[in-house]
């Protein structure tokens, strides 16, 4: 399962709203799936942290599994950015959301989000897990 950057940033936070559910699902999804980032994530992630050292061991102790970003995935994140470009998204530089979702997709596995939006419009097709309410 590919674990979006929100969801890591709630549990390490502990997000006053949604900490409680981004540790959980962490945990129960821990026990069927293992738990994975790509480099995407890391780089999102270390806008947080001073050194690799210091997220590398935030990054183990919620054990998840770095894994790289296929070139399958890289063109499929470029094509549903210019997807979100011709249905009139303003961004200008491919978001990370479409990496993610992309690599997701390839790799055939579900993402772990509360943020949900733009993996429903632009992969369909991939499983998600996120909060109830969506």
């Amino acid at each position: 399962m590919l674990v979006d950057t929100n969801v890591i940033i709630d549990a390490i936070n502990n997000d006053a709203v949604w900490g409680n559910w981004a540790l959980a699902k962490l945990q129960e999804c821990s026990a069927s799936d293992d738990l994975l980032i790509n480099y995407i994530v890391y780089a999102e992630l270390a806008a947080s942290y001073a050194t690799t050292e210091e997220l590398d061991k935030a990054v183990k102790g919620l054990e998840l599994e770095m894994i790289a970003l296929p070139k399958e995935a890289a063109f499929l994140a470029g094509k549903a950015f210019a997807q979100y470009r011709r249905s009139g998204g303003t961004k200008t530089n491919v978001l990370s959301d479409f990496f993610i979702g992309a690599h997701a997709k390839v790799a055939g596995v579900p993402i772990l989000t509360r943020d949900a939006r733009r993996y429903r419009r632009y992969f369909p097709d991939v499983p998600l897990v996120t909060p109830t309410a969506q």
